[in-house]
């Protein structure tokens, strides 16, 4: 709804895409997820919903529309990133208007013209309109200015004239959509019996006893499992594993890195623009001519100025320093100016000594550590090394060194210390903080001095040669590569090489792992290349992604439906692995006696302790994690009497009640029902958007053409 602010100032985009977002929040990401391969290959149908085939000229024209609404407002077309998102928004659009639409027909939904008045300038308001004229420091609605905007709006230009009254059109399906989810969620009903139910479950704690054995205290390479198991237990538990259709890849990458060369020639440039830099009349020009960062006038303390410059204090006004190579990029800094800035800056290294327990003895502990070192390094022991040794914070690695600082950036005490130290040096005592006790040594006397630096970055990139030469090994490879089998032997022959997966890839995917917008792999993965239909085993062309040429293998096929063994192999196996290793320990483990003796007689790895507070309705035993099946167990048994063996979440557990205490009367039952109805009408716009979407059938072939 932000975007909407700008109606005050600009033309039709933030109106036009009130009810646009209204519709992304009605109808939610999920239901563009219908993954189906449209029947056929009709070249001019994009999609399918409720039956109904979409267009591409109609999908088009909606996207069209978007695409000049943001172009008016951005005063810039859309990049790629934008288009997504506009893309989707059209497609939601055509949802919104062929899946709900007949719905609310089907019970005689309606806004009348007197609620469509009502809710641009009546009693009941829009919230996006009331949003959008809203006083963006008090919040308050002013209806005064929206009245006068509505009495201006034919002077307005005709773009602007045209979004409002889309926005206007849309008003209605924003009235349906709440009208729909009223009726539904006011359905929502909570008996006395559930809530009574629901009260003990919550409130009914136990003092549980166990006895449990990780399934970690057995190697995972010691338990083999075969095919033929993981397709029993995917068979036992098909109705858990429904899948979207998807592809798998496996791709390399030739990375446009810059050259050796490519380095000389910005140090060369950069060499140059140094000796032009010192006589340059105009700093902020030339900066904003010859620096790939913009010019930045601030004032800046030695904590805020780049680590070169700080090594370089007092720095001289019109002096050039550099370049300096860091990170890709060569620096030129010059000092433009200098003054006297509001808050002193510091530079110090500390040690901090932290107290075992928040106890006067503890605290009494640290303090005497600490005035100990300080009294070694008086004797002459390094600050850096003790600060390595002892150090308790993340600054021990640089020898206890925190930098400069100005004023207001440490705690009170800490900054007290420094800031009224005569000067550089240890600190003669401890200092007490809220985080223990600091061994303080100022490492540069304080001040206030500031500095105007202009800066020239030059960043290291790519030359037009170094990028041919990528391309052309990208060239290479495919020419090497004739099927799968020859594919995956690059990465052997070649040790710079490293080949990646991506398994299951979306339909509508734009990335594909660290691959940003990669949509022309996802569409030549799903049969939109340049040579038609994709088969298992098919090579890519050579793809320029970013700043890396990519050549791929399609590796697998999911159809939308039950979920095979080789698309959730790596899950199945894990909870195969931990069924086999729970068969092993039970088979070693007793079932009678005290869990002490049962333990012992098992081993090592098996512990015995007692958890407190355990509710039913929560499922998790403290200090073992959630075992819901254990949990049950325990309050289905009297106390003293253990239960067999049982195969849990994280291990293998024998649960024993140690006692029980009964939930307290609900003082208020009917706030226990309130409770769980709004829970219940929380889920329901998810459960009306899937069931919304499921009858749909909803299919997006949207990635056959974009």
């Amino acid at each position: 709804m932000a975007l909407i602010n700008t109606i005050r100032e600009k033309s039709g985009w933030a109106v036009g895409t009130v009810a646009i977002g209204m519709l992304l929040f009605i109808v939610g990401g999920d239901l563009v997820g219908g993954k189906n391969r449209l029947f056929g290959r009709n070249e001019n149908v994009v999609g399918e919903v409720a039956g109904q085939k979409v267009e591409l000229a109609d999908y088009n024209a909606s996207l069209e529309q978007a695409k000049q609404q943001f172009t008016a407002q951005q005063q810039r077309p859309p990049d790629e990133q934008a288009l997504g998102y506009l893309r989707d928004q059209a497609w939601n659009q055509t949802i919104y208007r062929l899946a709900f639409q007949p719905e609310w027909d089907k019970l005689g939904l309606a806004v009348s013209d007197d609620e469509l008045v009502d809710m641009v300038q009546g009693d009941n308001i829009s919230p996006g309109i009331k949003q959008a004229f809203s006083d963006q420091k008090t919040g308050q609605f002013d209806k005064t200015r929206l009245i006068e905007y509505l009495k201006n709006l034919d002077k307005l230009p005709p773009e602007s004239q045209a979004a409002w009254r889309n926005f206007e059109a849309n008003l209605p399906a924003d009235r349906l959509a709440n009208k729909y989810n009223a009726l539904l969620k006011n359905s929502v009903y909570v008996t006395t019996a559930e809530a009574q139910r629901f009260n003990n479950n919550q409130n009914t704690k136990a003092t549980v006893k166990y006895l449990f054995v990780p399934y970690a205290s057995i190697s995972d390479s010691a338990v083999k499992v075969s095919n033929d198991q993981l397709q029993a237990y995917l068979d036992k538990h098909k109705g858990q594993y429904k899948v979207e259709d998807g592809r798998s890849v496996e791709y390399i990458t030739v990375p446009v890195v810059a050259s050796k060369e490519d380095s000389a020639a910005v140090r060369s440039t950069i060499g140059t623009l140094a000796t032009q830099f010192a006589t340059a009349p105009a700093d902020s020009l030339f900066v904003k001519l010859n620096s790939d960062q913009p010019y930045n006038k601030a004032f800046r303390s030695p904590a805020d100025l780049p680590d070169q410059l700080r090594k370089q204090l007092p720095l001289a006004v019109g002096k050039v320093y550099g370049p300096y190579a860091e990170n890709g990029t060569y620096s030129l800094y010059k000092v433009t100016g200098q003054k006297e800035g509001p808050q002193p800056a510091a530079r110090a290294s500390h040690i901090l000594i932290k107290a075992e327990a928040n106890t006067p003895q503890a605290k009494a502990v640290a303090k005497a550590k600490a005035q100990d070192l300080i009294n070694k390094i008086k004797g002459g022991a390094d600050f850096a090394a003790l600060a390595r040794q002892f150090g308790t914070d993340g600054t021990k690695e640089q020898g206890g060194d925190l930098g400069w600082f100005t004023k207001g950036r440490m705690v009170p005490e800490f900054e007290k210390a420094i800031f009224g130290a005569p000067g550089v040096g240890l600190l003669p005592a401890p200092v007490e903080t809220s985080f223990g006790y600091h061994v303080i040594k100022v490492t540069a006397a304080q001040t206030k001095q500031t500095y105007q630096v202009a800066e020239v970055k030059k960043a290291i990139v790519p030359s037009d040669a170094t990028r041919e030469a990528a391309y052309a090994k990208a060239q290479q490879l495919k020419g090497q590569a004739t099927d799968l089998a020859s594919f995956r032997q690059l990465t052997a022959k070649d040790k710079t090489l490293q080949k990646q997966q991506a398994p299951n890839l979306d339909r509508s995917a734009r990335n594909v792992n660290n691959l940003q917008n990669a949509r022309e792999l996802v569409r030549w993965a799903y049969g939109n290349g340049p040579n038609g239909e994709t088969k298992i085993g098919d090579l890519s062309e050579v793809y320029e992604i970013g700043d890396q040429y990519v050549l791929a293998a399609l590796t697998g096929t999911q159809a939308k439906g039950a979920a095979t063994v080789a698309g959730l192999k790596p899950q199945l196996s894990a909870l195969v692995r931990n069924e086999l290793k729970a068969q092993q320990i039970m088979g070693k483990l007793g079932k009678t006696g005290p869990l002490e003796q049962l333990a012992t007689a098992y081993g090592a790895t098996a512990q015995v302790g007692t958890a407190d507070g355990v509710a039913l309705g929560q499922g998790t035993l403290p200090n073992v994690g959630f075992e819901p099946l254990a949990v049950g167990t325990a309050f289905g048994l009297k106390p003293g009497q253990h239960s067999a063996p049982l195969q849990g979440e994280q291990g293998v557990l024998l649960v024993e009640p140690v006692s029980v205490t009964p939930a307290p009367a609900a003082a208020d039952l009917k706030a226990v029902r309130q409770q769980l109805a709004q829970q219940r009408q929380q889920r329901q716009d998810g459960l009306i958007y899937e069931a919304i979407k499921a009858h749909a059938n909803v299919k997006d072939n949207r990635a056959k053409f974009f």
